[in-house]
């Protein structure tokens, strides 16, 4: 069987520009034309070789700008290389960007014609599939309205939706599986595995270590545009860990203070704590509706979770996170300020955000509050302190599972009213 995807001695060179390169004519001629041309070049990819067999599931891992979203781009025939070539058997379906192509004034509806039609399929077959791809991105009750009013959320769940009902014979994924809740998340692989199994070849790019170890059957490590290594994925991340951790330990200033959680925890690097500390979390509280510290509450309760950070220069906009899991690592809920929609100023110095829970509805039991700051986009961790803060919730009542929401029963006759609550 021939190989579905054929790479072999790619190379691609970028431009690189002065940071202080002049922005609009005027400028350039006031300043006599200086910076206006590159001051180098560097090459993102070198002598980069793979295939990848129908049915085969690659995944590419690396540090931010290792290459890995080049090497999809050109494998999707988004640019040219300078060196080698990209051979594919059948059609490519590039999961890159999403959202790429929408318009905003434009309804849900009318976008999935127009990004199916770039991504090409035609007019028939976008409407034959239109009923499947609004089912599956679970906005049928907004198809209809401007994309304008969507959440980013929203857009990338259609976005992602389109590009799997292009039925291709080449997948190609770059970091847009984290779309939308845990559910939809699920939905999302689900339909990857499909297209596995019916013979698509796919490239996955993502951080998520553990996604590449469950769902590859083959990994590649870029590391500054060149291919280290590639074979079975647990060899290969386990190599690509471990040179992570030594540049890490090199990089982290030893004189960081091993601080102590309010329960009396240490926090060690690279034990219960992860981050280039950039910007550290200096403390974490959790109170109840009284302000009192919070050691227990009653299911229901409230919950505000206090961090102070310290930023000695400037971080620009900056994700912070908190997650609830249980003692086993499984997550109840997972909340950011991007996910909000909250976009933090340029932070600088010290200073404090705090999440407030207007009631925690969770079921009698012990849970971990894990907080983190992460740079814009989630590229990497500032400061991520793990299974450090610990919650005690008592039960109102004896019940199973995690979550214990607001709820009531309610019974009648069929053909009237209801007659009891």
């Amino acid at each position: 069987m021939p190989h579905a995807i054929v790479v072999e001695g790619l190379a691609k060179q970028f431009r690189r520009y002065h940071a202080d390169r002049p922005q609009t004519l005027k400028e350039a001629f006031v300043r006599r034309w200086q910076h206006i041309r590159a001051g180098e070049r560097f090459w993102a990819l070198r002598d980069v070789s793979f295939d990848v067999e129908p049915g085969q599931l690659v995944g590419i891992v690396g540090s931010n700008g290792a290459g890995k979203s080049t090497l999809l781009r050109l494998i999707g025939g988004v640019g040219h290389p300078d060196k080698g070539n990209v051979k594919i058997q059948g059609r490519v379906a590039a999961l890159l960007e999403l959202g790429t192509g929408f318009h905003s004034e434009l309804t849900g509806r009318e976008n999935v014609f127009v990004s199916g039609v770039i991504a090409g399929l035609t007019r028939r077959q976008v409407t034959q599939r239109l009923d499947s791809i609004v089912a599956f991105s679970e906005l049928e009750p907004f198809i209809d309205s401007p994309l304008r009013t969507y959440s980013t959320g929203m857009q990338m769940r259609l976005a992602f939706a389109i590009g799997v009902h292009t039925k291709p014979d080449v997948l190609l994924i770059d970091e847009v599986l984290a779309v939308g809740d845990l559910a939809f998340q699920q939905k999302c692989l689900a339909r990857i595995s499909q297209f596995k199994a019916d013979n698509c070849a796919i490239v996955l790019v993502s951080h998520d270590l553990g996604q590449i170890r469950r769902l590859c059957d083959k990994a590649l490590w870029l590391r500054c545009g060149r291919l280290l290594a590639q074979g079975e994925p647990e060899a290969v991340i386990e190599q690509y860990v471990a040179e992570m951790e030594t540049e890490t330990r090199r990089k982290t200033p030893t004189e960081w203070p091993v601080r102590t959680t309010p329960e009396g925890k240490e926090l060690r690097v690279h034990e219960n704590r992860f981050g280039s500390m950039e910007l550290e979390i200096v403390s974490v509280r959790m109170f109840d509706r009284q302000g009192r510290p919070a050691i227990e509450l009653r299911s229901g309760d409230p919950l505000h979770v206090e961090i102070d950070y310290s930023a000695p220069q400037r971080i620009e906009a900056p994700v912070f996170s908190v997650t609830i899991s249980t003692e086993d690592g499984q997550a109840c809920t997972d909340l950011s300020t991007a996910a909000a929609g909250v976009t933090l100023p340029m932070l600088e110095g010290e200073g404090r955000i705090t999440l407030h829970f207007e009631r925690l509805d969770l079921n009698g039991g012990r849970y971990y509050v894990d907080v983190g700051a992460y740079k814009q986009n989630w590229d990497y961790a500032y400061d991520c302190h793990w299974h450090s803060y610990s919650i005690t919730v008592l039960p109102t009542d004896n019940k199973k599972g995690f979550l214990h929401p607001p709820h009531s029963w309610e019974f009648g006759d069929i053909s009237h009213e209801p007659i009891q609550k």
